[in-house]
């Protein structure tokens, strides 16, 4: 059997396969006659090396543990394999945003593993510890010297807000801060080192850290733009044909992502199955799982190569419901062999699978997990100022300068500054990795006869407009 294919993800600088296994599906729910060992187990064998799972997926990671020992893939299996368990690359997920919070406003779980203390406090260290546990350990609180997560993603995050307690202690990790982000605590747990005074054992328990959202990709960029460090490698989010219908991650959160040389996982490729048989609304139970491959309507392998070919995308995770020895029944097969694309669809071939989704009236399908559409934005925060260096240069200026639009269904292409309704520059666009904003300098050599009015004018791919107010300025 030849073997699959592998794309890099991203600064992490792995080989990964262009299809992963989800942690959700049967491997949270599990229907009657379905054993989900058995799709970790197949998963592995049909040479799948990315794996996802999360916190609050139920048994999720516990099946995975299963699965593992009896792999060799487990520090405490008496058959561990280094090398398999080296060309693994498994996720976990963490939803909670911080490592140290002021008694009274923390996360309480309703767990009762005992993995937790009396009080049921959570925070994204202990969350780590349960999945090092379930998946590489004892399963009641205690993982083998080494074991380790490939990466810990902080999951589903929707608001700016999130982002800014993530990023809590970033800069000053200090142990005496009632408050701690969970990133600076997982750095921690990444470089063996106690910042924060979250790993006092100087425990390397991670190799990669990443983010993960299907709902506000501003709030993902923002994150980027806030990681100065660029010790966030990965970023998971929703991403199939209808995309375009809702604030589009493809030219949005995914564009700044690979700007900045993250890998991009792709996920809810089928809208988590609303697509085929269930309303839009989020899997909660078995019924929920789609057991098919695909539909005529929708096949699963077009949904597939079209979320593949979206520049930036390393890989996609699809939850599987139902694996079959006949490979045309087995949705593991079958979305294997379809992810296994040399050459990327076309814009046309893409653009005709997004008709087709249309066609089967499911443009509604991302409703519940995907901000609305608010088309091409104005340039946002845009400012004039003058420029105080001119002067003793006998010259004069006026510095306009903004942060980037947000796209629509079409990519932003540049952007176009006016002075009094002329145009007098035009800027190419590029996603914005960092605070530093797009500018230009208006600059006189004669008499200026101020003050000017001034705006900034997005263009797409599509040419589609979207103007700024207009400041005034005097040089």
């Amino acid at each position: 059997m030849a073997l699959p294919i592998t794309r890099r993800l991203g600064r992490t600088g792995r080989l990964v396969t262009t299809l992963g296994l989800g942690g959700q599906a049967s491997l949270q729910w599990t229907g009657e006659g379905v054993d989900p060992i058995a799709i970790i187990e197949k998963a592995h064998r049909l040479g799948v090396t990315y794996m996802d799972t999360s916190n609050i997926y139920g048994p999720s990671q516990q099946n995975y543990g299963q699965a593992f020992r009896r792999l060799g893939l487990s520090q405490a299996a008496p058959n561990y394999d280094p090398g398999a368990r080296a060309r693994l690359f498994m996720a976990g997920k963490t939803h909670i945003r911080t490592a140290r919070c002021p008694e009274g406003q923390r996360f309480r779980s309703n767990w009762s593993d005992g993995m937790t203390d009396g009080s049921g406090v959570v925070t994204c260290v202990d969350d780590l510890r349960r999945a090092l546990t379930l998946m590489f350990g004892d399963g009641r609180g205690a993982s083998p010297e080494g074991a380790y997560l490939d990466s810990i993603q902080f999951h589903n995050i929707n608001t700016m807000d999130e982002v800014d307690m993530l990023f809590e202690g970033f800069d000053d990790p200090s142990p005496e801060r009632p408050w701690m982000g969970a990133l600076a605590a997982m750095l921690d747990f990444r470089e063996g080192t106690n910042r924060t005074g979250c790993n006092p054992g100087r425990e390397k328990r991670i190799r990669h850290i990443g983010i993960s959202g299907h709902w506000n990709s501003p709030a993902l960029m923002y994150a980027i733009r806030r990681d100065h460090r660029r010790v966030i490698d990965t970023l998971l989010v929703a991403v199939n044909a209808s995309d375009g219908k809702y604030l589009a991650h493809r030219h949005n959160a995914i564009a700044t992502a690979a700007a900045a040389d993250m890998g991009v996982i792709g996920m809810k490729v089928f809208a988590d199955a609303a697509y085929y048989h269930k309303a839009p609304v989020f899997s909660n139970a078995v019924a929920h799982v789609y057991r098919q491959v695909g539909s005529a309507a929708l096949p699963s392998r077009d949904l597939i190569r079209h979320a593949l070919s979206i520049e930036g995308v390393c890989t996609l995770i699809v939850g599987i419901g139902h694996v079959d020895d006949d490979p045309a029944k087995c949705q593991l097969s079958a979305n294997l062999a379809a992810a296994q694309l040399d050459v990327p669809l076309t814009e046309t071939q893409m653009a005709a699978i997004e008709a087709r989704v249309t066609a089967a009236g499911k443009d509604g399908a991302n409703a519940y997990f995907q901000r609305p559409g608010i088309g091409l934005t104005p340039p946002r925060n845009v400012g004039v100022e003058a420029d105080s260096a001119m002067p003793a240069m006998r010259r004069t200026a006026v510095r306009v300068s903004w942060d980037g639009a947000y796209a629509g269904a079409a990519a932003v292409d540049h952007y176009v500054v006016l002075r009094d309704g002329q145009e007098i520059a035009r800027i190419p666009h590029r996603p914005q990795i960092s605070p530093v904003r797009f500018h230009f300098d208006d600059v006189f050599k004669g008499d200026p006869a101020g003050p000017h009015a001034y705006v900034v004018r997005a263009v797409d791919k599509a040419g589609n407009l979207a103007e700024s107010p207009g400041l005034r300025a005097a040089p």
